[in-house]
């Protein structure tokens, strides 16, 4: 099993910048594709974006193309979210996790799968 950690996350205003970061430890982190998700008040965990094991496939929700961008870096075990024009509705708590990549542009992990803890983002009006 791997753990996830992400940080980064916290107050902007609208218009700013974010970066979250996701440190992976316990298992070859560059054997598994890697994804950030996001759960706003009330309502369920949407994918957000994915990439996978070599960072030369990327996937993204229609909502943050242009603004927000994944990476990796393997000799870090480190994968990246740099979230750029931040709106008031990307407000949510983002979570990492790691499986297969068919499995994170599901949503719905596999037994490999693992979640990180979550970073909240606040972007203010």
């Amino acid at each position: 099993q791997v753990q996830l950690v992400e940080s980064g996350g916290g107050l902007v205003q609208a218009g700013g910048s974010l970066r979250l970061s996701c440190a992976g430890s316990g298992r070859s982190f560059s054997s598994y594709a890697m994804g950030w998700f996001r759960q706003a008040p009330g309502k369920e965990r949407e994918f957000v974006a994915a990439i996978n094991w070599n960072g030369e496939v990327t996937y993204y929700t229609d909502s943050v193309k242009g603004r927000f961008t994944i990476s990796r870096d393997n000799a870090k075990n480190t994968m990246y979210l740099q979230m750029n024009s931040l709106k008031p509705e990307d407000t949510a708590v983002y979570y990492c996790a790691q499986d297969q990549l068919w499995a994170i542009r599901l949503g719905k992990l596999s037994t490999t799968g693992s979640w990180g803890q979550g970073t909240q983002v606040t972007v203010s009006s």
